[in-house]
């Protein structure tokens, strides 16, 4: 098996927005917003829309050689407690883990976690009804080669307009290993989140899936504070004076906002935040504030039960028509067609 170091490498909450009313903008954007943009937390309030769920955790014991295949389905996440182990997604290259390593598969579109590349994977279902011991969850398998343990497990995202946010993801995300082992706050969670798979107490259903959106919460923190350089809105948010600007537009996001508003908050000129902004998020800011606007407007028919009209008034359309427009040219269908 090839060594790790020999290689580059690479939480339920269901509660709805309030989202405030429409208003015309003033002119002393800087003030008013300053305190806002400060207090806005953009990755709460995303996460939010997106309603992230943890469903279960479990640990492994894993002898090489072995493999496990997991189908298309919820996302998972994989932090190695001991030996290495290799992350093989489709359209990313393999990624070897160590000891203390963290890595998130967001999007769900299937991937094999092995003990070498080469290995043939055994599908997770097989496993899962062969070797999974449902008392304190835990399946042990594989040879008697070199020992890998695992915390692994599965969360989803419940909102509907996931393609729009999703799409700042990677396919992967890896959080590394500091030197003496994980991060302090991953060893802790994952501490937590074996205790109470391997003691179930009331209330541990719960528990698992709280500890789960931390987690997860945690290391896309983690991950976009590093990542700046990469699009979306969640790259940005490592970006200080970008991450100003998206604060200010998650703060209040039907604002008539303009490109000069924003970038007075970013405390930069015009032309420089508008090439930062695309740089960094991949849309120009007025885009973005558009795209985040229908993002809302989306789930507020869908999940907040608010008609097409009522929904296009709330994200500041006067008319259903330029709404219904606007929206389709995001979404690829009409907002009348968004509760299905």
């Amino acid at each position: 098996m090839q060594d790790c170091k020999e290689i580059v490498e690479f939480g339920s909450m269901k509660s709805h927005f309030t989202y405030p009313e429409f208003h015309a903008p003033s002119s002393d954007s800087v003030a008013s917003y300053g305190m806002t943009a400060a207090r806005t937390d953009v990755l709460s309030e995303v996460l939010t829309l997106i309603r992230l769920r943890g469903e279960l955790v479990y640990t492994a014991e894993l002898g090489a050689p072995w493999g496990i295949r997991y189908a298309p389905g919820p996302a998972h996440f994989h932090f190695v407690e001991q030996g290495t182990l290799w992350v093989l997604a489709a359209g990313t290259e393999p990624m070897c883990l160590d000891a203390g390593d963290l890595v998130l598969l967001p999007h769900g579109n299937g991937h094999v976690i092995a003990d070498d590349p080469g290995t043939s994977p055994t599908n997770i279902d097989w496993l899962t009804t062969q070797h999974f011991n449902r008392d304190d969850l835990s399946f042990r398998f594989g040879g008697v080669g070199m020992q890998t343990k695992l915390v692994g497990g599965f969360f989803s995202f419940e909102g509907s307009p996931l393609p729009a946010i999703m799409s700042a993801l990677p396919t992967v995300i890896h959080i590394p290993r500091v030197p003496g082992g994980a991060q302090p706050w991953l060893a802790a969670i994952s501490h937590f989140l074996v205790e109470e798979a391997h003691q179930p107490y009331p209330g541990s259903s719960l528990m698992i899936s709280r500890l789960i959106d931390l987690l997860v919460i945690r290391a896309l923190r983690s991950w976009a504070a590093g990542h700046a350089q990469r699009g979306g809105w969640l790259g940005g948010l490592g970006e200080q004076r970008i991450g100003r600007a998206l604060s200010a537009i998650h703060g209040d996001p039907f604002r008539r906002w303009t490109v000069q508003a924003l970038a007075d908050i970013a405390l930069m000129s015009r032309s420089i935040f508008a090439e930062r902004f695309v740089s960094t998020v991949g849309e120009p800011p007025l885009h973005y504030v558009t795209r985040w606007r229908m993002t809302i407007a989306a789930d507020l028919i869908r999940s907040g039960g608010l008609k097409v009209t009522e929904a296009a008034q709330r994200v500041g359309y006067a008319s259903d028509a330029a709404f219904s427009r606007a929206f389709k040219a995001h979404f690829g269908h009409a907002p009348s067609e968004a509760k299905r």
